[in-house]
């Protein structure tokens, strides 16, 4: 763990956002006192892309006809 003091982070940020996103814990202080934990933020998940299952799933005549009776009333509860 690193503490720095607020003026430390504001003149070297550069450096401690990249040390934070290396894994390094940064720990931002008001005197000796820890105020504030530089932390990277997780990327975006990327984005669905449409289709790309395609291929990969098949569907028989059997999935298109009607669900037995019992079965069709246990969905229905």
């Amino acid at each position: 763990m690193k503490q720095v003091t607020i003026h430390t982070a504001k003149t070297h940020l550069s450096r401690l956002i990249e040390e934070a996103c290396a894994g390094e814990e940064i720990v931002i202080s008001r005197g000796s006192e820890p105020v504030v934990r530089l932390v990277p933020v997780k990327a975006p998940a990327p984005a669905r892309v449409f289709g790309s299952m395609r291929g990969r799933a098949r569907v028989d005549a059997a999935f298109f006809e009607p669900l037995p009776d019992d079965e069709l009333a246990a969905w229905e509860q």
